[in-house]
């Protein structure tokens, strides 16, 4: 690719729409703007699967935003990927002819394994250019991604159909944040999360793997424990669990008073926490440090390892 190429990824979430673009330097990427909205597309999925009418609007709205910062970017050099909402909607054709037409591109709505693998690859270009051993972990509104390799190179990527926005609405209605809420949404968690029971044994045979949190949920959780006094950029088990117990004392979200949780988050926190305590239950995990790059800086690598 051309020196000085322009670039743009847009990764329509289940919670949030995301925009990066970038130039390409030397041959490799510098990012230019990054814009999220939330839009929230995973909680307007109703029970027979069905993506509601102002969902769509809320989308096409944002895209059309985006649409517009990247209008120097050539339609070859845009890749927009779709997730787990748009896996599940039965609907989707509806909103993805519209928006294909704003983003003047196709939208790809992805496998959950092809996510684990670009979030991976996400993670890897902000790392140093390492052989040891590394997990990324990422929870998002609808699905949870894992992925596990040396250094860049991926060696098992997989997906699993839980979020915060899903167990939120699942398990926390109105807002409740009781300890049979957690309870309830923990032992859910465990069971879908079974067949990751097998990174176990490679964890245990790797004690010095880095363990990464990508995305929204892992990001809030550490902003939140970062305002409590606990160190910048990471996630902690014991903290982790005790930040658990804090949100149960409380019991419900409107009297959440969480410094550091921008207030469009306060109503999946719930989901949110009681997923990262499944994952960090379920892998053995003590601590979590946050990453730079997600699904989107994924997207941009693709595009340029593609032409």
């Amino acid at each position: 690719m051309k020196e000085g190429s322009a670039l743009a990824a847009i990764d329509i979430g289940s919670n949030s729409v995301l925009l990066e673009t970038a130039r390409v330097e030397r041959g490799r990427i510098r990012l230019q703007l990054h814009r999220k909205e939330t839009v929230r597309l995973g909680g307007a999925l109703d029970a027979q699967g069905q993506l509601q009418a102002d969902a769509m609007e809320r989308g096409w709205d944002c895209l059309q935003h985006y649409a517009t910062l990247m209008a120097h970017v050539p339609l070859a050099h845009r890749r927009v990927a779709a997730t787990q909402t748009l896996r599940e909607a039965i609907n989707r054709n509806s909103f993805l002819e519209k928006a294909s037409a704003i983003v003047q591109c196709p939208i790809e709505v992805i496998t959950g394994e092809q996510e684990a693998r670009l979030i991976y690859q996400g993670v890897s270009l902000f790392l140093p250019e390492q052989p040891g051993p590394r997990l990324v972990v990422d929870i998002g509104g609808r699905s949870t991604e894992l992925g596990l390799g040396h250094g860049a190179q991926l060696e098992h990527a997989s997906s699993y159909p839980l979020g915060s926005v899903a167990w939120s609405q699942r398990f926390f209605p109105q807002g409740l944040l009781s300890a049979d809420c957690f309870a309830a949404a923990h032992a859910a968690a465990l069971q879908v999360l079974e067949p990751a029971r097998t990174l176990r044994t490679q964890l245990r045979a790797q004690p010095e793997t880095a363990v990464y949190g990508a995305s929204g949920t892992a990001g809030a959780i550490s902003k939140v424990l970062s305002a409590q006094g606990h160190p910048s950029g990471t996630i902690e088990r014991e903290a982790l669990w005790q930040l658990r117990a804090q949100l149960q004392a409380l019991g419900h979200v409107d009297r959440l008073q969480l410094q550091g949780l921008r207030p469009e988050l306060q109503p999946v926190i719930g989901g949110g926490i009681s997923l990262m305590c499944a994952v960090f239950e379920v892998l053995e995990l003590q601590h979590m440090r946050m990453a730079q790059g997600a699904l989107r800086h994924g997207l941009l690598a693709s595009l340029l390892e593609r032409t």
